[in-house]
């Protein structure tokens, strides 16, 4: 030890004993404990977690609807809209105008010409029936015209049965009467035949064969053709009812763009002061041009198909009717003579009897009617032009001679005269026989015919041609539309560039 230093003496405690008063016993430092390979990392606390990963869809909805709280963004938003709408409006203008078009193009080309055939059948059928019976009572020598005019309605019902069937769809009604006429056919012709022979054998039986075809025909035959006329009647009118109607889904889309459009130009002058913008201007035009096209086209089209409905199915409809109850009146007044009174009925309330073929006569011919009453008087006031009055007032004016005739030979049948009544039935022209009035009748009736078909097709055309190109120009006009929108709308984006 050197000279100034001092010695201290620290002692210290023994092993647990306390610390003298106001000494702090030393302290070591305290270490944390070191992790070992087999122990668990220390919880984090809750503040330091980090967040969840949200949906990738809902981050891009956020990142959209933040864009478009801006004005690019608003403008990308209205520039799609305004491209949907004119698209939509083109795209529905198209279809529903092509199917109109297409049923109107039905109603020229198919439904009406099939409804003309299955009236042509039966005619064929009534009027061959109706020679059928004339040749009979001609005697066992039956005329060549008489029996060429029985074939060729035969032949025409045959060709215009296998159209039919090529057009009648499987399982329908008009299927099955189409059916039903090709098994009766042959039936019916081979009964005519067997009466033919036994009348050139100056047998009776012949009488009884042919009227037992002549009951084939009227119970059997007649009724499926006309339910055949009946079916392709039904068709035509659901073909009117496809045709006709207003394409209001598509008015209503057009107008919807057109209001956009307007509403998107107003808002560009509004924060541009800017009057035109030459994108959205032609847009404009576009989608304006298909929406009156479309209405007037249309409106066109309608006024077209319904005057050719009015006057030309309408009338067709009626003066078939007449010229097949002509044709019944007519092969009803020749069987009052094959039957001889073989066949009665009882009339009235006081149950007179009286020839059932004669009876039928009446009714078809009160039917027929005249000028101002029945089927004629309808047929004379449908037509719209002396065309097509004047053969139905000619046809009235033979209904009413033939009438008197008729009176005349039944007269004569029932005073037990016979061969008179018969000359004044299938006689000649100088015996002014009843057959001369329905030939004039029906000469008459296909005249008016002709007239009212060209009248039909000539207004059908006018309706569905009045539809020609709408669906394609709606299409191309509604594309340029959409494409005029967002060139409008790019226009404006191009200056936050």
């Amino acid at each position: 030890m050197t000279k100034g230093e001092v010695e201290v003496e620290v002692t210290y405690p023994p092993n647990g004993s306390a610390a003298p008063p106001g000494q702090a016993a030393p302290t070591m430092p305290t270490v944390p404990p070191q992790a070992g390979p087999g122990s668990a990392a220390p919880a984090q606390s809750p503040q330091a977690a980090a967040p969840p990963r949200r949906p990738a869809w809902i981050e891009g909805r956020d990142r959209l609807r933040a864009a478009a709280t801006t004005e690019p963004g608003k403008l990308r938003i209205i520039g799609a809209l305004l491209a949907l709408l004119v698209v939509a409006f083109g795209a529905v203008t198209t279809w529903q105008m092509t199917d109109r078009s297409d049923a109107a193009s039905s109603v020229l080309n198919r439904s009406q010409p099939l409804s003309d055939d299955a009236a042509a059948i039966y005619r064929s059928l009534a009027d061959a029936n109706t020679a059928a019976s004339s040749g009979f009572l001609a005697g066992g020598q039956e005329p060549a015209d008489v029996r060429k005019r029985y074939k060729d309605d035969i032949d025409r019902a045959s060709e215009k049965l296998a159209n039919a069937a090529s057009n009648a769809g499987s399982g329908s009604s008009a299927a099955e009467s189409v059916s039903k006429l090709n098994k009766l056919l042959p039936e019916y012709t081979g009964l005519i035949e067997r009466a033919r022979a036994s009348n050139r054998q100056g047998l009776p039986l012949g009488g009884a064969y042919l009227r037992y075809a002549n009951d084939k025909m009227q119970t059997q035959m007649l009724p499926a053709a006309e339910k055949l006329y009946t079916a392709e009647k039904q068709r035509l009118n659901a073909d009117y009812e496809d045709a006709k109607p207003y394409p209001w889904f598509a008015i209503a889309l057009g107008l919807l763009a057109l209001g956009a459009l307007f509403w998107a130009q107003r808002r560009n002058y509004r924060r541009t002061n800017r009057v035109l913008n030459h994108g959205l201007v032609a847009a404009t035009a576009a989608a304006t041009v298909v929406l009156l096209w479309l209405i007037a086209g249309h409106t066109l089209a309608r006024s077209g198909l319904n005057d050719s409905y009015d006057h030309g199915v309408q009338s067709l409809n009626v003066l078939n009717d007449a010229r097949i109850s002509s044709l019944k009146a007519r092969s009803n007044e020749n069987l009052t003579l094959v039957s001889r009174g073989a066949e009665t009925v009882e009339v009235g309330a006081k149950k007179e009897i009286k020839d059932k073929f004669d009876v039928d006569y009446q009714a078809q011919m009160k039917q027929l009617g005249s000028a101002d009453s029945g089927l004629l008087g309808k047929a004379a006031a449908i037509a719209d032009d002396a065309s097509g009055k004047n053969p139905v007032k000619a046809a009235a004016k033979n209904v009413g001679v033939w009438k008197d005739r008729h009176k005349t030979a039944r007269d004569s049948d029932d005073a037990g005269d016979y061969k008179g009544a018969l000359a004044k039935v299938v006689g000649d022209k100088s015996d002014e026989p009843t057959g001369e009035c329905f030939d004039n009748v029906d000469d008459a009736l296909e005249v008016a015919l002709t007239h009212e078909r060209g009248e039909f097709e000539q207004a059908a055309k006018d309706g569905k041609g009045a539809m020609s190109g709408l669906p394609e120009g709606a299409a191309l006009l509604a594309v340029l539309a959409a494409a005029g929108a967002v060139l409008g709308v790019g226009r404006r984006l191009s200056e936050y560039r």
